[in-house]
């Protein structure tokens, strides 16, 4: 047995970490929707890229395993894309535990884990994007110091078919 712990993902687990997040998506409707629109080996080779070769080292996915070492979530990171954003903020752009893994402490483990990730390269401030009516996630963040900052978005498909409503909330990490 190996302890619960967080570690940066190999290549070779890019289809490990689109299964986490295909698995993690089916069970939030509105996430959901979107999934007959989105190949998993085109997410595959997004993940893989990511992993491989990031825009920016400041750019990190890191993985979630278990007691019997599998991946049952992971985190990306970077620096935050918003226009609105100062070059000190960074983002958690996505976070998927496996719905069958969902109060274990993976959730806190990978959260802790992305935001000493973003401290450790510079931020001083945080921000994630969550779904708005996603309360398991929004409870999470808010119990740990998240807040809105009353940015809203949607976000979806190109034919304009699925949409999203998405708040931003963030956090400040110095």
């Amino acid at each position: 047995m190996h302890p619960a712990s967080v570690r940066l993902p190999l290549p070779a687990e890019a289809a490990v970490i689109t299964r986490v997040q295909r698995a993690a998506w089916a069970v939030r409707p509105a996430m959901a929707e979107m999934l007959t629109e989105v190949d998993p080996e085109e997410m595959t080779i997004a993940w893989t890229a990511a992993i491989l070769s990031p825009p920016l080292a400041t750019y990190r996915l890191l993985v979630a395993t278990d007691t019997n070492g599998q991946i049952v979530g992971f985190t990306a990171v970077g620096p935050c894309e918003d226009e609105d954003a100062e070059p000190t903020t960074g983002a958690i752009t996505e976070f998927c535990v496996l719905p069958d893994h969902w109060g274990a402490g993976h959730e806190d483990r990978l959260m802790h884990a992305a935001v000493d990730t973003l401290r450790a390269d510079g931020f001083e401030r945080a921000t994630w994007w969550v779904i708005s009516n996603d309360d398991i996630t929004r409870t999470l963040l808010n119990e740990s110091g998240w807040e809105p900052d009353g940015a809203h978005q949607e976000i979806g498909d190109e034919t304009g078919k699925h949409r999203v409503k998405m708040v931003r909330l963030h956090t400040v990490i110095d």
